[in-house]
């Protein structure tokens, strides 16, 4: 873990506890676009995203809450969570009993966000940082993905690898709150949740969040 991507998560996030996820403890900011602006300012360059790494996304949050309640789906197996951010769902997969989870991330603040939260909830997770997209999934034998399907491009990209994923013999699990998308027609739909998320990120103080499997 960089000191220094270290330091500014634990500067400007607090230890919390997620509404959806009560058995987990994430470091949390909040302020999204407070904390937006601070990292512009500490890069010097603009940023496309709000800081994604500091709160618990919808899709993510669905996900988390999915593996704790159904262990089996992670427990003795190797896992992935692509686009970790915060790596919610890489925790609850090490809490549920994974034999080992990687969380991917591309971007620094993150992977040091994953390493933290980790450490906050005493489980193993290792950070793979760089982007996975256009690779393998390097013998994962679930792959997790929560709220990937927000742009056109990203999207595609996320769908190629899941589906080389599965061609693999990965189960892939992906949570989603209707993002525009979303590949429905290759998804079976396993588990739906109400999920209080930050207003100022979603425009609702709750999403209706559905867990897929896909095909």
């Amino acid at each position: 873990m960089e000191a220094s991507a270290a330091e500014f998560v634990r500067a400007h996030t607090t230890l919390g506890v997620p509404p959806f996820l009560p058995e987990l403890r994430l470091h949390l900011a909040a302020d999204a676009f407070g904390l937006w602006e601070e990292t512009e300012r500490r890069l010097g360059v603009p940023v496309a995203a709000p800081p994604f790494w500091a709160f618990p996304w919808a899709g993510g949050q669905a996900l988390a809450r999915h593996v704790l309640d159904h262990p089996e789906v992670v427990a003795g197996r190797r896992v992935l969570d692509l686009a970790a951010g915060s790596g919610l769902v890489a925790v609850a997969a090490a809490r549920s009993g994974a034999a080992g989870v990687t969380a991917n991330e591309i971007d620094g603040y993150a992977a040091a966000a994953i390493e933290l939260n980790a450490q906050a909830n005493g489980v193993p997770v290792t950070v793979r940082e760089g982007d996975l997209l256009d690779g393998e999934p390097d013998g994962a034998e679930v792959v997790l993905a929560g709220d990937v399907f927000y742009s056109r491009d990203f999207a595609a990209r996320v769908l190629g690898f899941l589906d080389r994923a599965r061609a693999g013999g990965a189960e892939v699990l992906v949570g989603d709150p209707g993002r525009a998308y979303l590949p429905r027609h290759r998804l079976t739909e396993v588990a739906e949740h109400e999920v209080p998320v930050v207003r100022a990120l979603e425009d609702a103080d709750v999403k209706r969040v559905t867990v897929w499997r896909l095909s």
